[in-house]
């Protein structure tokens, strides 16, 4: 087993790749009464063509397969749910489906083995018939007709559309009611056993275990199955300009949603995306000149959520929150990105900047569940987590500037508003 230890938060992460190609990452935390398991797979709402290992033609498929059969997974041929099993030991259990991964786990203090022994159950006994999912098709078009209605979501997929002219991040997760509509259980299996495979996958354990025990409770309930080869993703190219700076929509709304987003083409590592966070914070974050002029005058109520999103094939800075005057905020922002680039920035802010990031690092070790998921969606971007404690003491002012003229261009920035 692979061993990496972090001095500065005293974690280690033990870390196996399985004869099937499975990737375990174990994370001690001795002393800790609640225990964490989350079992992903590198496939989210980002792949729709592709080539099967062992295959030669491109496979197509609907928009929204991965979610669909994230729903899916937990309906058994014995008629039970494994959501409810798991539910009646005790435990909290969830998936989820992001554009790059879909996740399944559960954090319980006891009943821990049981949980396990549904979880890998239900991910590796998949059952699917004509009937159960033209069901499924009802209860995923009444979410999807619901997240339509849904201002934080509209104001988010708005901006990706904004952005974007044929990747697939613009695409909403869940697909539409018509996309959906042409799923089949042939598509499910097909689907399934190609990206489900144990070498595309990657299981985090969190909590008070013993790193060799667990990794054989493990190894005793997967079933037999060879990894595959290289599952060939294909996907469409994407111009580096934006499609349109503003976009707006009308929905039932108390005070006017917006998202502004910059779209970023460059390549993503770890100390560019500890720049970004830190340059958001210097620029709009709580302790600005900005934030503070922006409150005082009444056009904002609350810090706005400062974000960097990015996979192996797209990355935008994001920034989302409410105000009566969207278009203020944006112009403001804007203008303060000029006054940056041409005084340059604070040493003494800087550096209180970053010490204040790197607290928010250590801070998110405190937490199993925090652990866990940071360790498998930075898994699935070839990223150790471990890497944002060691890379942000080699982010210099001078670097935070060529960050700031590289990503914050004007001319890949919009503004995406959701009002009544």
């Amino acid at each position: 087993m692979q061993i990496i230890e972090n001095s500065k938060v005293k974690e280690k992460v033990y870390i196996e790749k399985l004869e099937n190609g499975l990737t375990v990452m174990i994370i001690p935390k001795k002393g800790i009464q609640k225990k964490y398991m989350i079992w992903g797979t590198n496939y989210g709402s980002n792949e729709s063509s592709f080539i099967v290992p062992g295959e030669e033609e491109v496979t197509t498929v609907p928009n929204g397969v991965a979610h669909f059969l994230e729903h899916k997974l937990f309906e058994q041929e014995n008629g039970t749910n494994s959501l409810d099993v798991l539910t009646a030991l005790g435990v909290e259990a969830n998936a989820y489906t992001t554009n790059d991964h879909t996740a399944y786990l559960f954090e319980c203090t006891d009943n821990f083995y049981e949980a396990m022994d549904e979880l890998m159950d239900y991910v590796q006994h998949p059952y699917f018939t004509d009937e159960n999912v033209e069901k499924e098709k009802g209860i995923i078009g009444q979410e999807i007709m619901m997240y339509d209605d849904y201002p934080d979501w509209r104001v988010y997929l708005n901006a990706m559309q904004a952005m974007y002219h044929n990747n697939p991040v613009k695409i909403d997760i869940v697909g539409t009611i018509e996309t959906i509509s042409k799923i089949d259980k042939e598509i499910l299996y097909k689907c399934y056993h190609t990206f489900y495979n144990p070498s595309n996958m990657t299981m985090v354990l969190c909590g008070d275990f013993e790193p060799e025990a667990i990794l054989e409770e493990v190894k005793k309930r997967l079933i037999d199955t060879k990894p595959s080869g290289e599952i060939k993703r294909i996907y469409p190219e994407e111009p580096e300009g934006i499609v349109q700076e503003r976009i707006e929509q009308k929905l039932e709304v108390s005070q006017p949603l917006y998202a502004i987003g910059i779209k970023d083409n460059g390549e993503v590592d770890v100390k560019k995306h500890i720049a970004i966070e830190i340059l958001l914070n210097l620029i709009i974050g709580r302790s600005s000149k900005l934030y503070k002029e922006l409150y005082n005058e009444g056009i904002i109520y609350a810090q706005p959520s400062l974000d960097y999103e990015f996979t192996k094939i797209y990355s935008h800075v994001l920034i989302t929150g409410q105000s009566n005057e969207p278009e203020k905020v944006y112009e403001k922002f804007k203008s303060e990105v000029r006054t940056l680039k041409t005084e340059g920035i604070n040493q003494e802010d800087f550096e209180r900047m970053k010490k204040m990031i790197y607290g928010g690092y250590v801070k998110e070790y405190n937490d199993v569940t925090d652990i866990a998921r940071m360790f498998l969606a930075d898994s699935f971007k070839d990223i150790n987590s471990f890497d944002y404690l060691e890379e942000i003491k080699g982010v210099t002012v001078e670097y935070l500037e060529q960050i700031l003229k590289d990503v914050f261009q004007e001319e890949k920035m919009i503004i995406s508003i959701i009002k009544n």
